[in-house]
């Protein structure tokens, strides 16, 4: 069974033009029921997290003036989507629909967010179209329902994880690692437990490599109780923010390793879709569909 929270607030509306592909969010599930990857009981919409959850991770102060739309214009900027009550509310249901994928995942084996992976959201600011830090979010949910030892976020988007790694920087609970992009935003990276910067243009096989080498031996050595993987498909030859080589054929096979050592090792994983920029939306679209595609092969 694939649990995936999905919410048709994740769709929203911005302004013509705007260089983000909010569509993917409406045409992925689609895609997903039409070629019977996922059933219509598979998904579940997210409510409203309790804000406490949400004041574990973000500071008070910045959690409030995103409530009340009091965030000044040049933090609106570096969030890069216009500031409103209903990108808000996107938000909040999308860091509750890793929360909640979180007990699917102690179920099931796996979960999914159609969205989330916002990496970029700090404890204080968001920026780079991140405004809540889901995963981080519902790893703290993690840590003070369950009393976990140990928890590995893999964060395989094309850019690093760097919100993530500031939350977590002082907290030897939860283990950040990031494979991303060297040259690329953000450009002044922060600190995670494992970072991997990888040269422009890197192929297939220079990636893959490297994803089946630390893999298994973060695995082995941190035991974690439970993993969240950012499955960004930024990684692609084709995408327009990324600077990697990568085919779609390859994003696969790392969705692939990724998702085989959480089975074979029983840890339960939750899994946001990250970044993705192609030109086309159809490769986006074929891509993110790889990921449900290896885990329902993996866990069903």
């Amino acid at each position: 069974m694939l649990k995936i929270a999905y919410h048709p607030l994740y769709k929203h509306p911005l302004p013509e033009g705007h260089r983000f592909p909010m569509i993917k969010y409406e045409l992925l599930p689609q895609q997903l029921l039409h070629e019977g990857t996922a059933q219509k009981d598979d998904f579940f919409e997210p409510s409203i997290p309790d804000l406490d959850l949400i004041y574990a991770v973000h500071e008070k102060n910045y959690v409030d003036q995103l409530l009340q739309l009091t965030l000044d214009a040049r933090e609106v900027r570096k969030i890069g989507f216009p500031l409103s009550a209903a990108l808000v509310e996107r938000e909040l249901r999308i860091a509750n629909g890793t929360i909640l994928g979180t007990e699917f995942a102690l179920q099931h084996g796996v979960s999914f967010n159609i969205a989330g992976g916002t990496h970029h959201a700090y404890t204080n600011r968001g920026e780079a179209f991140c405004l809540l830090n889901d995963q981080a979010i519902a790893a703290q949910y993690l840590l003070n329902t369950y009393h976990f030892k140990k928890i590995l976020i893999i964060d395989l988007d094309v850019h690093q994880g760097n919100g993530t790694a500031e939350i977590f920087k002082n907290n030897a609970s939860v283990f950040t690692f990031s494979v991303h992009g060297k040259s690329n935003y953000p450009f002044k990276k922060e600190v995670s437990d494992l970072d991997i910067a990888l040269e422009d243009n890197t192929s297939d096989t220079a990636y893959l490599n490297c994803i089946n080498y630390h893999i298994p031996n973060l695995i082995e050595t941190l035991q974690p109780d439970f993993i969240f993987y950012l499955a960004g498909v930024d990684i692609l030859e084709t995408d327009k923010l990324g600077k990697l080589s990568c085919t779609i054929d390859g994003c696969k096979k790392r969705d692939e390793i990724v998702l085989s050592y959480c089975f074979k090792n029983q840890i339960p994983v939750q899994v946001s879709m990250g970044g993705g920029y192609s030109p086309e939306i159809k490769t986006i679209i074929e891509a993110h569909a790889n990921t449900y595609r290896i885990a329902s092969s993996i866990f069903n």
